[in-house]
């Protein structure tokens, strides 16, 4: 062959897999618009493109307003566009609820309080210092550090 024709032969695959890729990327935003706008609902928990986190109390699909809570007596008025993903849909705020109860998901219960003294976890078979002889390592008078 030329080499003009494998010129244009590795131009035109660059060109296919160029076309290849705009189409799938195109197809990935749609699928991920789509499970946006099926998580906007009254009760889900969304963060707007301005970082604001709040609950939908309502959603207007004529006029593309949701009125957001983002706390105890204060609301908001956002456009659609202005919601960058749903935190947690209705659905989820239901399954993490334990006979009526919100099942907390962090283990904050094994934390000490504050001034609560921890007792350090010895190891004997750690290389540490031993309490009778008063060596390190087992080097007398020399430390490990």
């Amino acid at each position: 062959m030329s080499p003009q024709i494998t010129q244009y032969l590795f131009f035109g695959l660059i060109i296919v897999v160029f076309v290849v890729f705009m189409f799938r990327n195109s197809r990935k935003r749609q699928r991920d618009a789509a499970a946006l706008n099926q998580g906007l609902k009254p009760g889900a928990e969304i963060m707007t493109t301005f970082g604001v986190f709040g609950t939908i109390e309502s959603f207007d699909e004529a006029e593309n307003k949701i009125v957001l809570k983002t706390g105890p007596g204060s609301q908001l008025t956002i456009h659609r566009q202005a919601v960058g993903r749903v935190v947690t849909t209705p659905d989820d705020a239901a399954t993490t609820q334990l006979n009526g109860e919100p099942v907390l998901l962090d283990d904050a219960a094994s934390e000490p309080e504050f001034g609560q003294r921890i007792e350090p976890v010895t190891d004997p078979t750690a290389p540490g210092e031993d309490p009778t002889t008063g060596t390190r390592g087992g080097v007398p008078g020399r430390s490990a550090e």
